[in-house]
Order: C-alpha cells, then sequence, then structure tokens
C-alpha cells in the first residue's frame, strides 16, 4: 500500500511492515506464581518411594533422675519404645503426556523452540499442582496432617496479632514461617495497623514479605478461601528440627529436577510425538507441634477512619 504525501508517493505502514522483523516474547501464563513452599521447605531424598516416620512411644515413660551429693539415690532404669507401626508416606505422581505435532516443531521453532517452550509451561503448571496438592491433599496436605489441639480459631474473626500470638504458642520450637492467602495477609495487616502497630517487612529471594515477631507471612493463593474464610499456617521445617520436610524421588529416568522426569514415549502415526512428564512428590510433618493453624479467619473486614485534622 501507498500513501500520497506532497504529491510524492511513499512507502505505507502496512507494506512496509512486511519486510521487518518483531520481537516476539516466550508464551506469557498468568497462573504462574513463586511458589514460596517449594523453595522454603527442605527436600529429602526417598528410597522406592516410602518414607516412614517412626516416632516414640509413651515419651512420658522416659525415666531420668539428678543425683543429690548428699546421698546415694538408687538410678532409674528405662528405655525409649518406638511405636510398632509407624506412618508411611508415599509419593504421589502429578502426571501428564504432551503432544507435540511433528510438523509444528520443525516448521515453526524459530527464534523459539516450540517443544522446548510447550515442555516449559506445562512442567510450571505441574510444579503449580504440586503446590496446591502439598497444601490441600485429602492424605498428605499439610491441612489434612494439622492435629485438633495444633488447630484455633480467631478472637473476633479477622487475623489480630493476639491470633498470631496464639499460633506461635502452639509452634514456639523454632517456627519457619506463616503461611497463607494474599487475601489473608491483607486482612492481618489491616487489623494490625488498626492497632497501631503495623508490621515490618523482611526482604527473601528479592522480594519484600511483612512479618509478625519476625516470622515471615508468605502468600501463597493455593491456600484455600471460602465463603469469605480462609486460613493461617505456622510451621517448623526440617527433618533436624523434628519438622515438615518435602520428599521426593531422586535418580528418575529422564530427571529434569527433583522428583521430575520427563521421558520421551514416541511418534504415532499421525505425526504427532508424545512426552510423559511427572513429578514424584510428598509431604511429611515428622511431630504433630510443628505445624498448626489459625482456622476460618475472615478477611472481608475493613475499617473507617475519621476524616478529621487536628
Amino acid at each position: 500500500m501507498s500513501a500520497t504525501v506532497g504529491g510524492t508517493t511513499a512507502l505505507g505502514d502496512n507494506a512496509a511492515r512486511q519486510l521487518a522483523n518483531a520481537t516476539k516474547t516466550v508464551p506469557q501464563l498468568e497462573t504462574i506464581s513463586p511458589r514460596w513452599l517449594t523453595h522454603l521447605l527442605q527436600w529429602v531424598p526417598v528410597e522406592a518411594g516410602i518414607y516412614r516416620v517412626n516416632k516414640v512411644k509413651n515419651p512420658e515413660s522416659i525415666k531420668v533422675t539428678c543425683t543429690s551429693r548428699e546421698e546415694e539415690n538408687q538410678l532409674p532404669r528405662t528405655f525409649v519404645d518406638y511405636e510398632e507401626n509407624p506412618r508411611e508416606h508415599y509419593l504421589n505422581a502429578v502426571s501428564t503426556v504432551l503432544d507435540v505435532h511433528t510438523r509444528i516443531s520443525d516448521l515453526y521453532s524459530s527464534p523459539h523452540d516450540q517443544i522446548k517452550e510447550q515442555l516449559r509451561l506445562t512442567i510450571e503448571t505441574i510444579k503449580e499442582n504440586q503446590e496446591s496438592e502439598l497444601i490441600n491433599n485429602p492424605d498428605y496436605g499439610l491441612l489434612a496432617q494439622v492435629t485438633e489441639e495444633q488447630r484455633i480459631f480467631p478472637l473476633t474473626g479477622a487475623p489480630t496479632p493476639d491470633d498470631l500470638d496464639e499460633l506461635l504458642t502452639k509452634v514456639w520450637k523454632e517456627p519457619a514461617f506463616f503461611l497463607t492467602h494474599p487475601l489473608a495477609i491483607a486482612a492481618f495487616g489491616r487489623e494490625a495497623t488498626r492497632r497501631g502497630t503495623p508490621p515490618p517487612t523482611v526482604s527473601l529471594f528479592g522480594s519484600q514479605f511483612i512479618t509478625w515477631r519476625g516470622i515471615p507471612l508468605i502468600p501463597s493463593n493455593k491456600v484455600p478461601v471460602a465463603d469469605g474464610k480462609s486460613k493461617i499456617l505456622l510451621l517448623r521445617v526440617g527433618d533436624k528440627r523434628q519438622g515438615v520436610v518435602g520428599l521426593f524421588q531422586p535418580g528418575l529416568s529422564g530427571e529434569q529436577g527433583p522428583g521430575l522426569s520427563v521421558r520421551f514415549m514416541g511418534i504415532n502415526n499421525h505425526a504427532i510425538a508424545s512426552y510423559l512428564i511427572s513429578l514424584y512428590c510428598s509431604l511429611a510433618v515428622l511431630t504433630t507441634d510443628a505445624l498448626a493453624v489459625l482456622d476460618d479467619v475472615e478477611i472481608g473486614k475493613y475499617h473507617d477512619y475519621p476524616d478529621t485534622y487536628k
């Protein structure tokens, strides 16, 4: 197409654009999140996909004594008993089969490799599902492993500093972080600000997090929200601290990361190449006092402040 400018003919934009190259991004996936939970957990390799949590039976029956300098006390005799049927955690697989037509990958892989991008986006989706399972799975998820004595409820509905202090009494041995929905973090921030104690922030992984009593509040959109209510979890992590640990299987065929396997399955008679993508993972709470939850947290409570000046 041409345009007439001052009596002369010049090349127009639409025609000129046909000879120009455009800078193209890789596909952007809005559902990708930082997945802080998977970064903050300690990941423990397991054998044969099984992790057995052995616990001491009747710890109060272990007898010790402090001897006196004046008297020759008889020393107690004791032993440490173990549970006979400890819980075993089995790795679960988050899997899918990715299909890519060979014609597409052959013809349209410049400047971005089609197979590479298809795999990247599928793996990101699998990892998002992994974090959701770590929180919500009815068998091994965090919410399913909270015991009743480690479950508390807010005093007034909205999450207040008093509620988080009460939660800290449940996981007082080296607590690592709170985990909750971003809406619950905002609700806590409003309550803390209303009391004149706006929570300080800390920088982790290049991002800012608000804290309470020095413990960061980590956001995750996988924490459920229903009927205007959510939950706030508090975790202690690491096997040496008898806390919460993530589980994965090392040495997989086609391993691309911890517990992540990508295997080429072949090309069918429709010229479609298939790739099996699997992520094997689970989660274990080593002791009951490593995990607590503040339940039924209201996230829609706001406050009016008087618009007056002194």
